[in-house]
């Protein structure tokens, strides 16, 4: 089972903000809670998708998410929506127990939003993302979130139709355009992750 503790501690010691709970549910009423009147974008994420965030916090606050698009715009001008806000949330791909992060990115928009220009950064995880060192988390990312979420979208890499791992394709609709490596919290930027101690995501 991966240590929750210990990656928080390692998280705490990179200068993240950590916050655990046993179940989703707990971590969503703690976001609803914190984020209360602010303008709010969303990476594209089954976590949160899981979590029901864009329903929860459209109560209360002004929510871009590309997997809830409204007043007729696309996915790419939803996004850039997601890059003025003042609150972005996101997941990671993968999570070391030693306190790195790592996400791949096709279109750019997650891995963006979670590094730059934003009030606060939110990072949710749930516990199948960790893995005990930083190249097992990068194998995770590359190796199973990136099949299975190129499945989700219906693509047809040769990951998505075998679901099976990464073959470095030259596919169109190639995932796995870019490798986000957060060794430590970006300066000038209040990140916090919120680790939950369920399966979440891919």
């Amino acid at each position: 089972m991966p240590n929750i503790e210990e990656t928080a501690r390692a998280l705490r010691k990179r200068g993240y903000e950590v916050s655990c709970f046993e179940t989703g549910e707990e971590a969503a009423q703690y976001l609803d809670g914190k984020i209360d009147g602010y303008t709010v974008g969303f990476g594209d994420s089954e976590t949160l998708l899981a979590l029901d965030m864009y329903n929860r916090l459209s109560k209360h606050n002004k929510v871009h998410d590309p997997m809830h698009r409204q007043d007729g715009k696309g996915f790419y001008a939803t996004a850039r929506d997601c890059l003025t806000t003042e609150i972005f949330l996101t997941s990671v791909n993968g999570i070391a127990e030693t306190g790195e992060m790592v996400n791949i990115d096709g279109t750019g928009n997650r891995v963006a939003g979670s590094l730059y220009g934003h009030r606060k950064v939110y990072f949710v995880v749930g516990r199948n993302k960790i893995a005990p060192t930083l190249e097992e988390a990068a194998n995770r990312a590359r190796n199973i979130a990136a099949p299975m979420n190129a499945a989700r979208h219906q693509y047809k890499t040769p990951c998505a139709v075998h679901e099976d791992h990464c073959y470095n394709c030259s596919s169109t609709d190639r995932i796995c355009n870019a490798q986000v490596i957060y060794w430590r919290k970006m300066n000038h930027m209040d990140m916090e992750v919120v680790l939950i101690n369920e399966d979440f995501g891919f």
